[in-house]
């Protein structure tokens, strides 16, 4: 079984009280992105990764202001695990990176895409993409 990223560094989320419009926690993200950031309660923003070569959409995870400061000023893949409430660096234990080769911001601000050179698997599992499992999809009859 692969080994899972580690968390390098933590820090605690923010308890009680209403959600603030900003950050949960403190960084160094440039005021101006983060301005432009729509985060959810907790003060994360979904983080979709695709491959840079294919456009293969590889995982889905999370960022808040400081793992998006860190992925953009670092050119690794930083994400907030919201189970540990730790950040982690993709890679970090498994070996498998993502290099960053582009990071945009949706419409809304409560996205992002991040383009990445894939080394080695992306899920956790060991599949090159988090998106291994087909569903089944039934279309409605063309009307004639």
């Amino acid at each position: 079984m692969p080994a899972s990223d580690a968390p390098v560094t933590g820090a605690p989320a923010t308890s009680g009280g209403p959600p603030a419009p900003g950050p949960a926690r403190p960084s160094r993200l440039d005021p101006a992105v983060a301005a432009r950031l729509r985060r959810t309660p907790d003060g994360l923003v979904a983080a979709v990764v695709r491959a840079h070569d294919t456009g293969e959409v590889l995982m889905v995870a999370w960022m808040d202001d400081e793992a998006l400061h860190r992925t953009l000023t670092t050119g690794r893949a930083t994400y907030w695990s919201r189970s540990r409430q730790e950040y982690w660096v993709k890679g970090a234990t498994s070996g498998h990176h993502q290099h960053v080769r582009s990071v945009a911001l949706d419409c809304d601000g409560d996205a992002l895409l991040v383009s990445v050179d894939q080394v080695g698997a992306a899920c956790h599992t060991g599949h090159r993409t988090c998106f291994f499992t087909e569903l089944p999809v039934s279309s409605p009859e063309t009307a004639s």
